[in-house]
């Protein structure tokens, strides 16, 4: 087994990522087809509590063992390191198995929090089965994290790269094919169809579990599980505690986002009920808003993730070394890619927002114009990525904590208020859900970069007029999609149509948003003229010119 040099790691991870993110973005096209919008809201409601326990049970130990075993490796205390993973392992089984009993025990419980008094749409009985289902991947996952976090401890990047995109391929396999012999061929119930398709996830974490198991045993040596090793002098007790400390920022962070997903889902259910909207029409607007529209979100977070990740380590490496301007500067970068790359996308899909709902679902004007306003939700969603990753790679969990839990908090007490103004005047009241949502990342990324400011005296003037010269482009881009969207036929109920449409606007728009950024030198500002110009060779217009 090779270990990997930092950017080789890098871009492993982040390949993985992508390719995973897009796995899990275009598997809902058929997916949708074979379910329909009870079934979409069912598996909506599955996954919004699988992720709250999930978090709970593993989120943050992956990265706090990976950063122990880097720790004592370092130090060159081996056998404190296999007793941090061996410690390790017993946490997340306890954790797992408490977070697994109360999501199948309580099962209809949480039923009833989501759905509450609503009546017409998927049953108690339906939605306490599906949770059920998906509740025993819980017994599975956090073992997976933490064996991960072991390998990459060691700078091991590659096999738990591997292990994610086979969990990712095994569970769409699983969601697809379960989903489909169970409704289509065998013509049973849609609830058991989908409570087939989350268990999706027991199965392709079972798989990584055991490519990650075989890694682990064929290379005990390298990872000094077969070494009879002198005791470190470091107690249980300090390794438990590291553990936690390592762990907590990310719990938190992970868990509040699951909760507020979850918070946010009852919330919207129980206004819209209360705003007298169908049973149908309420599940498919909250399973749309919570799951369906952030599936298209992750073309632009996959993107953005990809080109953004690598520049994180570096900022915690310049901090190390106390070099605030190089800081100053990563940072800087980092928002610019995010914003220059994030917006015209954004935009771009919000323009094409009802061939691209009907590419991957099936017509649906509440799913159109939820998309359409939920597409920038993305670009936020990237900025607090970044700026909160910033922060942990700076020690600063306080403003962490600080800036996730009072942006969560303003979301929730804004929906209900947001939803019932939007419907007095006029307006999809839905609309008001999103917007507190835009409005609570807002805060969560003004608390973080005034924090950064006033702390560490960095400053965003170039990544602001950088933003402001990119209004341009944009503009122009705009123009051009109205005219083209109007010249050139699309059949909604054709996914063929769709996809053609869809793709010679989206070209023309970046062709058009990228060849005059690059006359007005914004590209170069961000990436350097070294970059362009190695990417602009690589083109094979430019290469039969050659």
């Amino acid at each position: 087994m090779k270990k990997n040099s930092f950017f080789e790691g890098t871009f492993i991870a982040t390949a993985a990522i992508v390719f995973v993110k897009l796995l899990g973005m275009l598997y809902v096209i058929p997916f949708y087809q074979i379910i329909g919008t009870k079934g979409a809201s069912l598996y909506a409601y599955a996954y919004t509590i699988y992720n709250i326990f999930l978090d709970i049970a593993s989120s943050g130990l992956p990265i706090a063992i990976s950063k122990l075993i880097n720790e004592y490796n370092t130090k060159n205390q081996k056998e404190a390191k296999v007793r941090a993973y061996k410690i390790g392992i017993k946490m997340v089984t306890i954790l797992s198995v408490v977070s697994f009993i109360i999501v199948f025990v309580f099962a209809k419980y949480i039923a009833l929090a989501i759905l509450g008094d609503m009546s017409g749409g998927n049953t108690l009985e339906d939605v306490a089965f599906v949770i059920r289902c998906i509740s025993l991947a819980i017994l599975v996952i956090p073992y997976l994290a933490v064996s991960k976090g072991y390998l990459q401890g060691h700078h091991f990047i590659k096999p738990p790269s591997i292990s994610q995109v086979l969990e990712q391929v095994v569970r769409i396999v699983v969601i697809i094919a379960g989903s489909f012999i169970t409704i289509k061929v065998l013509h049973l119930n849609v609830a058991l169809g989908v409570g087939i398709a989350v268990s999706g996830a027991l199965a392709g974490g079972i798989v990584a579990c055991i490519y990650i198991r075989r890694k682990i045993n064929k290379n005990k040596e390298e990872l000094d599980l077969n070494n009879n090793l002198k005791k470190d002098k470091v107690t249980n007790k300090e390794i438990v505690k590291k553990i936690i400390s390592y762990a907590i920022p990310f719990i938190i962070i992970d868990t509040a986002a699951s909760i507020y997903n979850f918070m946010n889902m009852v919330l919207i259910i129980r206004t819209l009920n209360f705003l007298n909207f169908s049973a149908d029409n309420v599940e498919f607007i909250a399973s749309s808003i919570i799951t369906y529209a952030p599936k298209i979100n992750m073309i632009i977070s996959a993107v953005a993730t990809g080109m953004s990740v690598s520049l994180i380590p570096t900022i915690v490496s310049s901090f190390v070394k106390k070099s605030w301007e190089d800081v100053n500067d990563k940072l800087n970068k980092a928002l610019q890619m995010i914003l220059i790359i994030s917006i015209p996308m954004a935009v771009g899909i919000s323009l094409l927002a009802r061939p691209i709902w009907s590419l991957f679902y099936t017509y649906n004007e509440y799913g159109v114009t939820i998309l359409a306003v939920n597409i920038f939700s993305a670009i936020l969603t990237n900025l607090f990525v970044v700026t909160s990753s910033t922060l942990q790679g700076l020690n600063k969990f306080k403003a962490v904590y600080l800036s996730t839990i009072l942006g969560f908090a303003v979301n929730g007490l804004l929906d209900v208020p947001l939803m019932l103004l939007f419907n007095n005047i006029g307006l999809p009241a839905y609309f008001g859900a999103i917007v507190a949502t835009m409005v609570g990342y807002g805060l969560s990324i003004f608390i973080a970069l005034f924090t950064l400011k006033r702390a560490n005296n960095l400053h965003y003037e170039k990544t602001f007029k950088l933003f402001l010269k990119s209004l341009i482009p944009l503009a122009i881009m705009i123009i051009i999609v109205i005219i083209f969207k109007g010249l050139i036929p699309v059949n909604y109920n054709s996914k063929l149509s769709c996809v053609i449409y869809v793709a010679i606007n989206s070209v023309l728009g970046a062709i058009v948003y990228l060849f005059i950024a690059y006359k007005m030198h914004i590209l170069q500002d961000i990436f350097g003229q070294a970059m362009i110009n190695k990417f602009i060779k690589k083109l094979p217009l430019i290469k039969s010119k050659v």
